[in-house]
């Protein structure tokens, strides 16, 4: 399979390389600096999100959306991104999977509180949480593109370890058996590969928790 990673200097873009990588995964990492990859085993697109076109994108099986803002004045690049990146795919074949947030996760069965809307959530991330929660509620406005957002658990853990294990839900926020909602980045790299191979959530958002 052919699999791009958008933004995988990153820290949980890298890692989501590499697992693609060592499942045989023939993959192109999307960059803005190539000289961050450092040597590398990857295909190489030296490109700007915003300057993709279809040509780029058009042998890829999948493309794997790990870009990230964190500056309160590009926040709103979750919305325009994912927006960009899904006119570009839009009645196309290929498959989008985005790394999205926990913040939009529900909270209740009736799907009307979301984490971000909890009185502990932190001011911290607010904005961050919301842009992404906006930009996931347009992709699912969208049946012109083959999406999946794929929302970790609250706590995401940049260094923990590989487990090799996850538990998956969907719309809610899901807890492991001691009752932790928490995941490794290596751990979510997993889970992301193997809906990439395996496509179970087309058009669905769906969340992934440490067992």
């Amino acid at each position: 399979m052919k699999i791009a990673v958008i933004g995988a200097t990153g820290k949980s873009g890298n890692l989501i390389v590499q697992e693609a990588l060592s499942r045989g995964h023939e993959v192109t990492a999307i960059v803005r600096d190539a000289r961050k990859l450092g040597e590398t085993k990857v295909n190489v697109l030296e490109k700007d999100l915003f300057d993709l076109t279809f040509d780029d994108l058009q042998d890829q099986d999948v493309i794997i959306d790990a870009f990230a803002a964190w500056t309160p004045d590009t926040l709103v690049l979750h919305q325009t991104s994912l927006k960009y990146l899904a006119d570009v795919l839009s009645g196309k074949p290929n498959r989008l999977l985005v790394v999205g947030g926990a913040g939009s996760l529900y909270v209740n069965p009736e799907h009307t509180v979301r984490l971000l809307d909890t009185p502990d959530f932190p001011d911290a991330y607010k904005a961050l949480a919301s842009n992404m929660g906006k930009g996931l509620d347009a992709l699912k406005l969208r049946s012109d593109v083959n999406w999946t957002y794929v929302s970790p658990a609250a706590a995401f853990v940049a260094d923990g370890e590989r487990t090799g294990s996850y538990k998956a839900g969907g719309e809610e926020l899901i807890v492991n058996s001691q009752g932790e909602s928490v995941i490794s980045y290596a751990d979510y790299a997993i889970a992301m590969i193997d809906e990439a191979e395996n496509g179970n959530h087309i058009r669905a958002r769906f969340t992934v928790v440490s067992k």
